[in-house]
């Protein structure tokens, strides 16, 4: 019962590392385009981006970098982004290591 008890631990430790993002690289990423029809601010200076569903993905602690809502609106809203997602142990994550338009870099954390 004893090793029962650290085993599913173990496992629940494992499972809460996989979720934490640190210096994610770009073969570490699963690469996606996606439609940005809104553009919001989250929890803790997070900045989110909506789909034309139900998806959104979000720059953590995006105004506390110095990024601006107004600007991106301008650049990215109604626009097709190329988006950089890091890749956990149980799928893959709505953080954005790197945002792309048009081959121009909006923002990176490569």
């Amino acid at each position: 019962m004893k090793k029962f008890f650290y085993l599913v631990l173990f496992c629940l430790f494992l499972s809460l590392i996989s979720c934490v993002i640190n210096n994610p690289k770009p073969e570490e990423c699963e690469i996606i385009d996606v439609k940005i029809t809104r553009i919001s601010e989250g929890s803790s200076y997070d900045i989110v981006f909506h789909d034309n569903g139900s998806d959104y993905y979000y720059i953590n602690r995006g105004l506390e970098q110095g990024l601006n809502l107004d600007s991106l609106n301008a650049k990215v809203l109604n626009k097709t982004v190329t988006l950089h997602l890091p890749k956990l142990l149980f799928g893959t994550s709505e953080h954005i290591a790197q945002m792309v338009i048009d081959e121009e870099i909006i923002y990176t954390e490569f």
